[in-house]
């Protein structure tokens, strides 16, 4: 979405899988929007509030799916990074973590599936994942 109002000036790959990832949700119909985790901290004795991004809310009927666009998450750091938004939503609806390559779907202990972009494009991992 961001590459649109840019006029496709954004050639990072990160943002181009994310373009792709939101073109075919379009593409298969679902309903869209972005999603914001607002979460309020005590951080040294003063409240702090902080804001954090979903890539995406796929609305189905009264189910939600949350879907975050990441290259990898080859280190706990970088999965912690790409997933913190993902755990702190407050309720239990699924959470995709659409990675780069071909990598098969697998859910982590916390309930988080990861899947890479090439199955996630060619087969409908959402429809799959609402059950």
């Amino acid at each position: 979405m961001r590459n649109v109002r840019l006029n496709f000036r954004q050639q990072e790959r990160s943002h181009l899988m994310e373009n792709m990832i939101y073109n075919d949700l379009i593409r298969r119909g679902y309903s869209v929007d972005m999603g914001i985790v607002e979460l309020t901290r005590i951080i040294e004795g003063r409240r702090r509030s902080s804001q954090y991004k979903i890539d995406f809310v796929v609305n189905v009927g009264n189910d939600k799916l949350y879907i975050q666009s990441a290259l990898h998450v080859d280190t706990p750091e970088k999965k912690a990074q790409e997933t913190f938004s993902l755990r702190n939503t407050g309720d239990f609806f699924r959470k995709i973590v659409v990675l780069d390559g071909n990598s098969k779907p697998w859910t982590d202990e916390d309930g988080v599936m990861y899947v890479g972009v090439i199955p996630f494009l060619l087969e409908d991992i959402v429809a799959e994942a609402i059950g």
